[in-house]
């Protein structure tokens, strides 16, 4: 007999009518052999835990090496993030927008109902009640994902508030995201992301990889977020957050926004070079900020997060040693590769064993030609974990964000370093910002490839209207934060990086710092501000004249002009609805060029 809703367990965990109305109906729905109710506790991890080791869901890694952590493999066809197969389902395409691929809802619905009917007969439904954002916060937002993953489950417990605190931000009445994951057969023809804005809804089929089915991450931090932020009035960004503070313990927060493999991570957790004494920075977030309006004109960011789910190559003790620091205790690992002694290992770590069982389970030696982890493989750690913690980083107000940073990958055209004129200077800045195709990508070497703001795969709507939403928020604000515009990644004449980057760009915060307080003079160009002459500290930089950041600084007219004439493909696809203050920008900046 199918459970019904008299058939749920008996919970005090919650009244709310109609979650345990939906609940109940989606038990019907899935038909699995057991309901368990998720409290959060450190006993029900302990079981959880215990169990998936039994059925082979993780490995136990060298406890006394690494306490607390665990591994997993996924299946080889689901390894990331599946773009292709990601659905925002609104009642008209028009709200979707052209960037995001959309469905009908009433047809997504019927071919997931489809899908998820019977879909975890003879396993375990878990309820997953979870919190975005700290307990208390005006900006904090409930959720309740169903699942038959135990992988989930724990997983969930590490990004996210969960179990009874979440139940009691709900209370009897309260709004909260439906979401539902049903692992089903891991069938890539049959995967899919959905999100119904309308109806505050996500449901993810056959997949089990974090990505896309550890629904607060990116569908209800940044799909549903934004759309949730476009009419309440505030903003979900794909930013980190980070404390700055001086010796004297002056604390400036700054958010920023680079798309993939831009280093966002290592920025958030970097430590300062020597000659930097006294100075820290304290990590926030490293991935999301959700950031509205103050009564006091200022812009007031929250990290909704409660972990970090990292890409693990290239990540070791020199590039960031503070994540190394995170993930030696009380983490998930998924498709690294694994030491005999069950230790992990992935590429750029530093020089591989002699012997290894690779991301698929096959032995491994450094002379094979495959990866030996996935190059996409991830760790999933706390947040507490973390050294660098800010102290802030569970303040239900959130902490005022003084500058705004939006940074690409590009070896020509733009500085090192600049700060926008204005609010509306700064949001053209990020919704033309992008990064520059290499040759192990598809596509044309040099060819830029946009990412607004870092958000052109997670925008839950028209990404016309955000722009458009960004420059009503600004007007928001009395005292906005100033925005700037970074490159790590300029190239010379000889393909050589023009800029030392990692704990040197230490260097360029600080100028930004100073400028956020009226310390730095600066230089106006017809990019906007530049550091003046010595403005960036280069002590203790071996080998780095200033010859050679004046070279990284420089402004080519021929590139700008390759530059404005790109941006057209942006401006043609959002059509009628990009904001016009975006197109006066840009003219703007060609006259200031001369061009």
């Amino acid at each position: 007999m199918e459970p019904t809703h008299a058939a749920l367990p008996k919970t005090t965990a919650t009244r709310h009518a109609e979650a345990l109305k939906w609940i109940a109906e989606i038990v019907a729905l899935c038909t699995p052999a057991q309901v368990h109710w998720c409290d959060g506790s450190e006993a029900e991890k302990t079981r959880l835990t215990a169990q998936a080791v039994t059925d082979g869901v993780l490995l136990p890694l060298d406890q006394e090496r690494m306490p607390g952590c665990y591994y997993h493999r996924s299946n080889p066809n689901d390894v990331a993030r599946v773009e292709d197969r990601t659905f925002i389902c609104t009642p008209t395409k028009a709200e979707a927008g052209p960037t995001n691929h959309w469905m009908e809802p009433a047809t997504m619905y019927a071919k997931l109902r489809a899908l998820a009917a019977g879909g975890m007969r003879g396993r375990t439904l878990y309820v997953i009640p979870y919190l975005m954002g700290p307990p208390g916060s005006p900006l904090t937002k409930v959720g309740i994902e169903l699942t038959d993953s135990p992988y989930v489950v724990l997983s969930m417990r590490v990004m996210t508030r969960m179990g009874r605190v979440a139940w009691a931000e709900l209370g009897d009445t309260g709004a909260f995201t439906r979401g539902l994951h049903c692992t089903l057969a891991i069938d890539p023809a049959e995967r899919w992301i959905a999100h119904f804005p309308q109806d505050n809804t996500i449901i993810s089929t056959n997949s089990n990889y974090g990505g896309n089915v550890l629904l607060g991450k990116k569908c209800l931090a940044l799909r549903l977020g934004s759309w949730l932020g476009n009419r309440e009035g505030w903003l979900a960004e794909h930013m980190l957050i980070m404390g700055v503070e001086s010796p004297s313990g002056e604390k400036t927060f700054v958010a920023a926004a680079f798309p993939s493999a831009c280093g966002k991570t290592n920025f958030a957790m970097m430590i300062p070079p020597e000659q930097y004494k006294g100075w820290k920075i304290w990590t926030v977030g490293d991935d999301i900020a959700w950031m509205k309006p103050g009564a006091d004109g200022r812009l007031y960011a929250i990290n909704p997060e409660n972990g970090y789910f990292g890409v693990a190559p290239g990540t070791n003790v020199t590039t960031n040693p503070t994540a190394m620091d995170t993930i030696a205790k009380d983490t998930i690992y998924t498709n690294v590769a694994l030491t005999p002694e069950r230790d992990v290992w992935w590429e750029g770590k530093g020089a591989p064993p002699a012997a290894l069982t690779d991301w698929q389970g096959q032995p491994w030696t450094p002379s094979s030609t495959t990866k030996a982890a996935h190059p996409n493989s991830r760790f999933c750690a706390p947040m507490t974990n973390n050294p660098g913690l800010a102290s802030e980083a569970n303040d239900p107000q959130g902490v005022p964000i003084s500058a705004i940073i939006f940074g690409g990958r590009r070896a020509t055209t733009f500085p090192v370093v600049m700060q926008a004129f204005n609010w509306a200077h700064g949001v053209y800045l990020g919704a033309m910002m992008g990064s520059e195709m290499t040759a192990a990508a598809a596509g044309t070497v040099g060819q830029v490839r946009r990412d607004p703001m870092a958000m052109l795969p997670f925008c839950g709507y028209h990404m016309g209207d955000y722009f458009g939403h960004w420059l009503d928020v600004g007007k928001k604000l009395a005292h906005p934060p100033r925005i700037f515009h970074v490159n790590w990644f300029r190239k010379d004449a000889a393909g050589k990086f023009m800029w030392p980057g990692f704990g040197d760009n230490m260097r360029v915060l600080k100028w930004i710092v100073d400028r956020c307080h009226g310390r730095a003079i600066g230089e106006e160009t017809a990019l906007g501000w530049l550091p003046g002459p010595q403005e960036i500290d280069l002590a203790g930089l071996k080998d780095y004249p200033h010859e050679r950041l004046d070279q990284a600084q420089r402004i080519d007219h021929q590139e700008w002009e390759r530059e404005l004439a790109m941006q057209e493909e942006l401006f043609t696809l959002l059509g009628a609805r990009m904001p016009k203050e975006l197109g006066y920008e840009r003219e703007l900046l060609r006259s200031r060029l001369g061009l």
